[in-house]
């Protein structure tokens, strides 16, 4: 669980940088420049997540089992990730309305995931893992929206055409996750 805690801290602090500590960020990239920065920060934010997903498995061979879900809220998950599939889309389709109403669609879609997430997982691995991205998530979303309005940032407006590519977009992610990608990566099927 040690590891699984220190890959959590390592990957949402990074990510964190800028909702905690945007003065110095701008610092670091004064001094380190740009593309150093970004290569810094991409190097961080792997080395977090090996470390999350190595603890994340080491945890998972010795489950402590707080609850057990029943067994129809893998029904819920299934329309949470999906949810959460069209939220993470969004950030990169140009003029889709998800983007134009929150702002921070990710941030959305990973609350969906790790909500979803939650309802279907009753070990002390899963509660940690998805509890700590929940409240990250929730947090970040707080701080991004206040910082928006703040400096004033608006959003473009949604187009019909932009939404509905959002959409499919994300039930095909989704689909191709769900149905083929979570059983080779994660070692579960989240349909049986």
């Amino acid at each position: 669980m040690i590891v699984l805690v220190i890959g959590l801290i390592l990957f949402l602090g990074v990510h964190s940088i800028r909702t905690v500590g945007e003065d110095w960020r701008g610092r670091q990239i004064e001094t380190l420049g740009l593309r150093r920065w970004k290569g810094l920060y991409s190097l961080a934010s792997v080395l977090g997540f090996v470390i999350l997903v190595w603890g994340y498995s080491l945890a998972r061979d010795n489950p402590v089992v707080i609850w057990t879900p029943p067994a129809g809220m893998r029904h819920a998950t299934a329309l949470f990730t999906l949810i959460a599939f069209i939220f993470l889309a969004a950030p990169n389709i140009p003029g889709n309305a998800f983007k134009a109403r929150v702002g921070h669609p990710m941030l959305i879609g990973v609350k969906f995931w790790a909500f979803g997430h939650l309802l279907a997982n009753g070990t002390l691995d899963d509660i940690v893992l998805f509890g700590t991205f929940l409240a990250w998530a929730v947090v970040t979303f707080i701080a991004c929206r206040r910082r928006d309005r703040r400096q004033g940032v608006t959003f473009a407006p949604g187009t019909a055409r932009g939404t509905s590519i959002t959409v499919v977009a994300g039930i095909a992610g989704w689909g191709i996750f769900a149905g083929v990608l979570h059983k080779l990566l994660i070692g579960v099927s989240p349909f049986y």
